[in-house]
C-alpha cells in the first residue's frame, strides 16, 4: 500500500476498500458502483489482504445467487417457487393502485409486477415511487386459486445504502491530512488514480460531486465524447438519478396536475439530464419554461398551488466542435437543442464545467488504491446540504461591486460546494481559500461570457474580487487566454475601455492568432501558463530561442522515466526544425542517474545520441555526480538562458501507446501542467574560451 492508502485505512477503518475490487467482482452484473461498494464494505472493507479475498468471494457469491439476470430472470422465479422463500438484489418501484387502493411493487430484472408492499415501507422509503430503488429483498411464492391475486409476496425489502454515520468522527479525521492528501483521496473514491491529474483535473472531477452536497445547484458540462462526464451521476449515489434529456416530461420531472404526484425533483437530491445536447432534438417548450422558474426560485407551481424542492440539476452533453471553432463562430452552446438555447435559461446555470479539458478515461486512470465506500461518502456529501459555506471567504476577499445579484449566487455556491468537499473542517488557509474562490468564478464567467454572446441585452461584467489589500483581481477563463482573439471577437474594447489586444496579452502563444510575425522578437520576459491550457509546443516556446545556437546545455536531473526520455527527444527534434541542413549543432545534457535503472538510462541516451548524430546534431551527457542540482535550464552559446521551473516535463499524461492519436503526435494538442518560463540575455560565448559542459 502507498502511504496514503496507509492513511486512509489507519483513520477510516471499515469505511474504505480497494478501488480495483469493484471491476474484479462485477463480471456481467449490470449494476451501478454503489451497489457492488455496499457489498465490499461489508466484507472487503479492510487492508488485509487474506480477509480480502475472503470477501471478494462472498461478494461473487452473492452476486452469483442473489443478483437478477435479465437472462435468467425465468430461472430465479422457479427458483422462488420451488423454494417458497428467496434473496433477490433487483432495482424495484413502485405505484399507487388506486382502484384497488394498495401498492404494487415491480421488479426490474426479475420482470414481475404487481408485487404488493405495505404502506409503512412506502413510507420509509419514498424514492421506491420515484424512478425506483436497488433493494435486497426476500421474496415469498404463495400461489391462490384468486386469479386477481398476486402469488408474490415480497417478505423483506432493504434499500441498498448507508443507515448511519458520524459526521463529527469524518471532520476530526480530515483533520490528519493535508490539502493535497484530502483531494487525493476523494479523487481515489469516484475512482481515478490521482497521479494522472493535475490539480486544476482534480478540481474539475470535485466540481461533479457538488450538486450532491450543495441544494439547487445548477450545472452544465459540455465537452468530447468518452470523458466520463455521465459516470457519477449513474454510478455514484442512491440519491442521485440519470435520465435521458429527450425522454423526460412535465409530470414526469415537476408534478402531474391531474394526480397531484410530485416529480423527481421532489425526492432526488440530483436530477442529472444525460445526452443533453443536440440540435435536432424536439424539446417541450413548458418543459422549458418551468425549469427556469424552478431554477432561479427553487419552486414550481401545481395549479394555483406552489411548491418547492431542492435537487440540483446537471446538464451533460456532448460537443462536435472544437472550442476556437465554436468561439468563432457560434458560442459555447450553441451545441444545445433551440429550446434551451435560450439566454434566461442559460444565465440560471451556476457553474460551466469545461469538459473539453477533462481527458479522454483511460485504462491507467482507474485507481487501484483505497478510497471511501462511495455509499458513506454519498451520505456525507448529503448531509453537507444542510451546511453553507458561502461566506468562508469574506474573511478575506470581497467579489467586485460590478458582479450582479445572480452572478454571485452561482460562484458563492460553487465555492461553498468545494469547501464542503475539501474543507468540512474549515482549515484552508488563505491560499488556498483564493485558489477555490477563482475557480468559483472562472465557471460562472464562462456561462456569463457566452449568455453576452447570445444576448446582447446583457451589459459586461468585470469578474474580478478585492484582496485585503484593496488590490482588484480580474479572473479569466482558460479558453479566453488560448484564444483571445475569437473569445472576444464581437467587442471592440475590453470592460476598462483598452483594446482587446492590449488588455488580454497574458497568453503569449495563441496558436489561433492568424497575425503572429514571421520572425518573432526575442527578448527577456516571465511567462506563466494554466494547468490544462493547450496549444504549446517546444516549437514555440523554445525554438526562436534555440535558432542560430551552435551549443546547447540542458540541466535537468528528471530526464528518467520513458516519457521524460521522450520530452528530450522532442526537444532535440526542435532544435533540429530550427538549424540549417547545413549547420551542426552540440547539444549537452547534466542531469541524474536514475538509482534503480541507470543501465536502461545509458541505454536510451547512447540509442538518442546514434539517432541525432544523423541529423547534424551531437548529443552529449552526464550526470551529475554532486546530486545537488535542483534548476532546470537550458543555455545556449549565442546569448540565452531559459528557465524552466518544470524542465521539459510540461506536458498532462497522454496516450503514447495510440498512434492514432494527435496529442501522441503534436504536443500543440496536449494540456500543458501549470508552469513558468524565464528568458534572460547571457553574455554569448566565444568559440574555444571554454569547453561545453561548463556554460
Amino acid at each position: 500500500m502507498t502511504p496514503i492508502d496507509q492513511k486512509i485505512n489507519a483513520h477510516f477503518p471499515g469505511l474504505v476498500v480497494r478501488k480495483d475490487l469493484v471491476k474484479t467482482v462485477k463480471g456481467n452484473a449490470i449494476v451501478p458502483s454503489y451497489v457492488l461498494e455496499y457489498l465490499l464494505g461489508q466484507y472487503c472493507a479492510t487492508s488485509d489482504e487474506p480477509t480480502i479475498q475472503t470477501g471478494i468471494e462472498t461478494v461473487k457469491e452473492i452476486l452469483a445467487k442473489h443478483y437478477v439476470h435479465r437472462n435468467e430472470a425465468g430461472l430465479v422465479r422457479s427458483n422462488i417457487k420451488e423454494k417458497g422463500r428467496y434473496k433477490v438484489i433487483d432495482k424495484i418501484s413502485v405505484d399507487l393502485n388506486d382502484k384497488k387502493d394498495v401498492y404494487e411493487a415491480q421488479f426490474s430484472n426479475l420482470g414481475i409486477k404487481e408485487v404488493l408492499i405495505d404502506s409503512g415501507t412506502v413510507k420509509k422509503h419514498p424514492k421506491l415511487l420515484v424512478g425506483g430503488v436497488w433493494c435486497i429483498a426476500d421474496l415469498e411464492y404463495e400461489f391462490a386459486d384468486d386469479k386477481n391475486a398476486s402469488p408474490w409476496i415480497l417478505s423483506t425489502l432493504k434499500p441498498i445504502q448507508l443507515s448511519h454515520f458520524d459526521f463529527e468522527g469524518y471532520v476530526e479525521a480530515r483533520k490528519q491530512f493535508t490539502t493535497d492528501e484530502w483531494i487525493d483521496l476523494v479523487v481515489q473514491s469516484i475512482g481515478f488514480n490521482p497521479d494522472m491529474f493535475g490539480k486544476r483535473s482534480k478540481l474539475t472531477q470535485l466540481i461533479r460531486l457538488i450538486p450532491f452536497c450543495e441544494r439547487n445547484y445548477n450545472l452544465i458540462e459540455l465537452g468530447p465524447k468518452g470523458t466520463g462526464k455521465s459516470h457519477i451521476y449513474s454510478e455514484f449515489s442512491p440519491h442521485g438519478i440519470l435520465i435521458s434529456g429527450g425522454e423526460i416530461s412535465v409530470p414526469k420531472l415537476f408534478v402531474n396536475n391531474s394526480s397531484g404526484k410530485i416529480g423527481l425533483v421532489g425526492y432526488w437530491d440530483c436530477v442529472a439530464f444525460d445526452e443533453f445536447a443536440g440540435k435536432q432534438k424536439r424539446v417541450d417548450k413548458a418543459l422549458v419554461d418551468i425549469m427556469k422558474n424552478y431554477m432561479a426560485n427553487k419552486s414550481f407551481s401545481r395549479g394555483v398551488e406552489t411548491l418547492g424542492a431542492e435537487a440540483s440539476m446537471v446538464f451533460v452533453g456532448n460537443t462536435q466542435h472544437t472550442v476556437p471553432y465554436m468561439l468563432k463562430h457560434s458560442d459555447l452552446f450553441c451545441e444545445l437543442p433551440d429550446k434551451f438555447y435560450d439566454s434566461a435559461f442559460l444565465d440560471r446555470i451556476h457553474f460551466y464545467v469545461p469538459g473539453w479539458e477533462v481527458d479522454i478515461i483511460r485504462g491507467e486512470m482507474f485507481s487501484s488504491g483505497y478510497g471511501f465506500v462511495v455509499d458513506y461518502l454519498a451520505e456525507i456529501l448529503r448531509s453537507l446540504r444542510n451546511h453553507d459555506y458561502s461566506d468562508r471567504y469574506k474573511a478575506h476577499f470581497s467579489l467586485s461591486a460590478g458582479i450582479s445579484t445572480r452572478d454571485r449566487d452561482g460562484i458563492n455556491k460553487t465555492f461553498s460546494g468545494l469547501m464542503k468537499i475539501i474543507f468540512p473542517h474549515d482549515g484552508a488557509t488563505k491560499e488556498e481559500t483564493e485558489e477555490l474562490l477563482r475557480f468559483a468564478i472562472e465557471g460562472r464567467k464562462r456561462v456569463k461570457d457566452q449568455v453576452m454572446r447570445i444576448d446582447s441585452t446583457y451589459g459586461r461584467v468585470r469578474f474580478s474580487y478585492v484582496d485585503e489589500d484593496g488590490k482588484n483581481k480580474p479572473v479569466t477563463t482558460l479558453e479566453e487566454q488560448e484564444y483571445p482573439s475569437y473569445y472576444h471577437k464581437s467587442v471592440a474594447e475590453g470592460d476598462d475601455g483598452e483594446s482587446l489586444d492590449a488588455a488580454q496579452t497574458s497568453s503569449p502563444l495563441n496558436p489561433a492568432e492568424p497575425r503572429a510575425p514571421a520572425e518573432p522578437v526575442l527578448m527577456e520576459k516571465h511567462l506563466t501558463f494554466q494547468e490544462n491550457q493547450k496549444g504549446l509546443s517546444f516549437d514555440t516556446l523554445l525554438g526562436p530561442y534555440l535558432k542560430g545556437a551552435t551549443s546547447i546545455t540542458i540541466t535537468d536531473p528528471y530526464i528518467r522515466l520513458f516519457y521524460q526520455m521522450r520530452n528530450l527527444m522532442e526537444f532535440l527534434e526542435s532544435v533540429v526544425k530550427h538549424k540549417a541542413p547545413d549547420e551542426e549543432v552540440s547539444v549537452h545534457l547534466v542531469t541524474a542517474e536514475d538509482e534503480f535503472k541507470g543501465e536502461q538510462q545509458k541505454e536510451n541516451f547512447e540509442k538518442m545520441k546514434e539517432a541525432a548524430s544523423s541529423v547534424g546534431v551531437n548529443f552529449t551527457w552526464e550526470f551529475d555526480g554532486t546530486g545537488t542540482i535542483h534548476a532546470r535550464h537550458i543555455v545556449t552559446d549565442h546569448g540565452w538562458k531559459v528557465s524552466l521551473d518544470r524542465g521539459l516535463d510540461i506536458f498532462q499524461p497522454y496516450e503514447m501507446n495510440d498512434a492514432f492519436t494527435f496529442a501522441n503526435r503534436l504536443q500543440q494538442y496536449r494540456p500543458c501542467k501549470a508552469f513558468e518560463l524565464t528568458y534572460m540575455r547571457t553574455p554569448p560565448i566565444q568559440p574555444n574560451s571554454s569547453d561545453q559542459q561548463s556554460v
